[in-house]
């Protein structure tokens, strides 16, 4: 089992910066590719940056140049670095998580409202 918890969305300007964070806990071992997703409201839930276990990311073209994933294997946690943010980065961010034998895990997510 296991548990992603996501912190540190919030309210920020355009143009602004936040980060959030994914902290897993259980049986985190089991997880080797970790990311984010995001889902606006009335729209599907989107791939926006995943990073395999030795630090090796992806990046939705959109949020390219603006984003940037991380994860510290030590604190079993994944980050996301929001620089240069726009309204349309609006949604609720999910942490997800995979094991080597493609399970999935998914946080609860965290709001993050860019305002003009």
């Amino acid at each position: 089992q296991v548990q992603l918890v996501e912190s540190g969305g919030g309210l920020v300007q355009t143009g602004g910066s936040l980060r959030v964070s994914c902290a897993a806990s259980g049986r985190f071992f089991s997880i080797s590719a970790m990311g984010w997703y995001r889902q606006a409201p009335g729209k599907q839930r989107d791939l926006v940056a995943t990073i395999t276990y030795g630090g090796i990311p992806t990046y939705t073209d959109s949020v390219k140049g603006r984003f940037t994933i991380s994860r510290d294997n030590a604190k079993n946690t994944v980050y996301l670095q929001m620089n240069s943010l726009k309204p349309e980065d609006t949604a609720v961010y999910y942490c997800w998580g995979r094991s080597p034998f493609e399970d999935e895990y998914w946080g609860q997510g965290t709001q993050v409202t860019v305002s003009q």
